[in-house]
């Protein structure tokens, strides 16, 4: 299957975390190109400057790796057995390098959702991913599922484009997997059944039998943000999960839970998904004092987790204001770089959001929401990210920073400045490296302080839910038993 290249998205808007952290994720050079090409210049010029010295020059950097990987789903992937199997990671052109899960810009991700529709009760799980040609350090625990449990699948990608396919020849077929419209693949964002599981939990939901709290209020006397809110999402929103592993020596990879950590202690480093999912879970929600929703890790007993599936359910019943959904020019559903309503609509339906109109474009209201809600809280909240950690920070000194230089990134991805005539509404300042704090500016490119300004909710009515004073403790989602 060819695909399309995706040299859309930065690194600073997909945090790319491992411990330890080796290098700079490739795609931060797009968005610093002002600051490295100069540095380059004078890079060369000190190279040739040693040479003369009869010193030799610096090596050059390693080459860049494949951004191009495939998956190859297990057979029976949505049992335990098959949830238990590994992924097998490899090229997708083997000309153009091996591809491997321990290199962080090549490293996909799997995670799984189970419901239960008698009783509403949902759980989570992570398959693992190897190398093609590794064993994993640590066999994953096979889940025990409930009779008749409707599984769902959704894949997360550090690199480029993430090709699945299946170990048999009617594995994707039979699982119901989303790879992309045809021959135009998503990206990084792929799916697994998971429409059936949306309806089975909505279906769960309807009957009372599953039960999702609300968000709550944050420490800035907001409701707690959710995927689908304008002050969180990016040009490509609803992507990639919360999934983990672990990584040990020769690049064999293992299931990051607490039985996998004490065994193999400081021998394994945690490599992450750069997702906007973890990014709202681990990061802008803790800051704000805010807990996500989870339920139990079937492959970590006695463990909650969050995951994408949870943060859709959540999104669905709590978003305030006007909900943030798949656009039109999100650079994953376009074709040829033109608008999709279908392939728009495959990705929608994978994330529990509904099916757009035949002709519908989306993607002016989504600019036009977005720098009307998003700089607001941005700036409101600053005194809360600027103490709390970059998720990339080599990208930003602090979560402030880090927000500020993606959302000033997801403005001219989604081309806004075209589609609404004006600048965009962030102003960076940086170190000479990385993102250290902004400042928001009107159209006409003057200095505005929106931190003075609650953020607006236009055309909208908040989504169906309670509302509470505070933010609910340990969040999880309940089942009713009938």
């Amino acid at each position: 299957m060819s695909t399309e290249p995706r040299s859309h998205r930065p690194a600073p808007y997909r945090y790319r975390s491992t411990t330890p952290r080796t290098r700079r994720p490739r795609k931060t050079l797009l968005v610093l190109a002002g600051i490295v090409v100069p540095l380059a210049l004078v890079g060369g010029a000190g190279a040739v400057l040693a040479a003369t010295r009869g010193r030799p020059p610096a090596p050059p950097p390693p080459p860049d790796p494949n951004p191009n990987c495939t998956l190859v789903v297990p057979a029976q992937p949505l049992t335990a057995k098959g949830l238990a199997s590994p992924y097998r990671l490899m090229a997708t052109d083997r000309r153009k390098g091996a591809c491997h899960e321990a290199v962080a810009d090549q490293a996909a991700f799997v995670e799984a959702a189970i419901l239960d529709p008698k009783t509403g009760a949902v759980s989570v799980y992570h398959p693992l991913v190897t190398d093609d040609s590794r064993q994993p350090a640590a066999a994953p625990v096979v889940p025990t599922l409930p009779a008749g449990a409707v599984v769902g699948i959704w894949f997360g990608y550090n690199g480029d484009t993430l090709t699945l396919r299946g170990a048999d020849r009617g594995t994707l077929a039979d699982a119901k997997c989303v790879n992309g419209l045809g021959r135009s693949l998503f990206g990084q964002y792929a799916y697994c059944n998971a429409v059936a599981w949306f309806q089975a939990a909505n279906a769960a939901i309807a009957a009372k039998k599953l039960v999702i709290p609300d968000t709550g209020t944050g420490k800035d006397g907001l409701p707690c943000p959710t995927v689908r809110d304008f002050s969180v999402v990016d040009q490509d929103m609803s992507d990639n999960v919360v999934s983990s592993y672990l990584i040990l020596d020769k690049g064999r990879t293992a299931p990051n839970t607490a039985a996998n950590r004490k065994r193999f202690g400081n021998k394994a480093t945690v490599l992450t998904n750069g997702s906007d999912n973890g990014l709202l879970d681990r990061f802008v929600a803790p800051a704000l004092g805010c807990t996500p929703l989870t339920a139990p890790d079937l492959g970590d007993p006695g463990v909650k987790v969050p995951s994408q599936a949870l943060n859709e359910l959540s999104a669905a019943a709590h978003t305030r204001g006007p909900a943030a959904l798949v656009p039109t020019n999100d650079p994953m559903t376009v074709v040829d770089d033109k608008v999709s309503v279908a392939k728009t609509n495959l990705y929608r339906a994978g994330v529990n959001q509904p099916a757009l109109v035949a002709g519908d474009d989306t993607g002016r209201q989504y600019c036009r929401r977005l720098i009307n809600i998003a700089p607001a809280r941005l700036f409101r909240d600053r005194r809360f990210f600027l103490r709390t950690p970059s998720p990339d920070p080599d990208a930003a000194k602090n979560l402030f920073g880090f927000l500020a230089q993606r959302l000033k990134g997801s403005f001219d991805l989604l081309g806004c400045k075209n589609l609404l005539h004006r600048r965009n509404p962030i102003r960076l300042q940086t170190d000479g490296k990385a993102a250290v704090n902004a400042t928001a500016v009107d159209q006409n490119g003057t200095a505005v302080d929106p931190a003075a300004v609650p953020p607006p909710a236009p055309d909208a009515t908040p989504s169906p839910g309670p509302t509470t004073t505070g933010p609910e403790p340990e969040p999880s989602v309940s089942a009713k038993h009938n």
